[in-house]
């Protein structure tokens, strides 16, 4: 059986999560800024629902990759010091993930807008 209290703790703990990355990551409110730009052209262009899907899946998997990379980047810091080469290592590779989700989904966007775009002239 569902218990809806530890349930409706997990939700907190999880907003809470989202939150504080939020206020502290400059690159995950980028992000969020550009995505709510995004679902904007996606409102204003009418697009299906296969494309719109895709546009929440490329956006989600942004945003999900940069919360990850914060969090690892915390884990990092914890367990080495800021000068260890594998700690920078790991940065780098979780930093090369995110730019990898996120040229992903600028392929997909273009993929999907440029007919769209194309249509207006």
């Amino acid at each position: 059986m569902i218990k809806f209290k530890r349930l409706l703790k997990s939700f907190k703990y999880a907003f809470r999560g989202l939150y504080k990355v939020l206020r502290e990551e400059q690159n995950l409110r980028v992000q969020f800024f550009i995505a709510f730009i995004i679902l904007l052209f996606a409102w204003y262009f009418h697009i299906n629902s296969v494309e719109l899907a895709l546009l929440i899946f490329v956006i989600s998997l942004v945003i999900l990759m940069e919360i990850i990379n914060s969090a690892v980047e915390r884990i990092s810091d914890i367990l080495k010091p800021r000068i260890n080469n594998y700690v920078k290592e790991i940065k780098d590779i979780m930093a090369a993930a995110v730019m990898f989700a996120s040229v992903t989904a600028i392929v997909v966007g273009i993929i999907i807008f440029f007919p769209y775009i194309k249509a207006l002239d």
